[in-house]
């Protein structure tokens, strides 16, 4: 089965002092505005970066949901947080923190099942960056 998504970009102006709308198809996002400010400083509006962060702890949350219920368990809860590292034009790190509540994991599981959500939710499959996971049972 395959699954398209789209989303838009436009831009104006100078990378600098240009200004530009990001939407995407839900129309979760409809003209967020993005530009260099909200990317390299603390501009208001969103950025490539966060999105990324966005779709790599929502990847990687449902995978371990995934691998939690073929291991027998049911998630309470799974909160993660993703931090994307932009460094001199690209991105080498994506630091993982997750956080899961669920009845008779134990920590051991848990590692095991976190290790194969990092190396196999699609969006992880994306990256040419080291990726780390801190992983924690509620």
């Amino acid at each position: 089965m395959q699954i398209k998504r789209t989303a838009t970009a436009h831009w104006e102006g100078t990378g600098k002092e240009g200004k530009g709308t990001l939407a995407t198809q839900s129309g979760v996002l409809n003209n967020a505005q993005y530009g260099f400010k909200s990317r390299f400083e603390d501009g208001i509006g969103t950025n490539p970066e966060e999105l990324i962060a966005a779709a790599h702890s929502g990847c990687f949350s449902m995978k371990l949901a995934f691998n939690l219920n073929a291991a027998g368990f049911t998630a309470d809860s799974i909160d993660t947080k993703a931090g994307v590292v932009l460094e001199n034009g690209a991105i080498p790190e994506i630091q993982l923190e997750t956080t899961v509540k669920a009845a008779g994991l134990t920590a051991d599981k848990l590692n095991e099942l976190v290790a194969d959500a990092k190396a196999n939710c699609p969006v992880s499959k994306l990256f040419n960056a080291t990726i780390t996971v801190k992983a924690t049972l509620a």
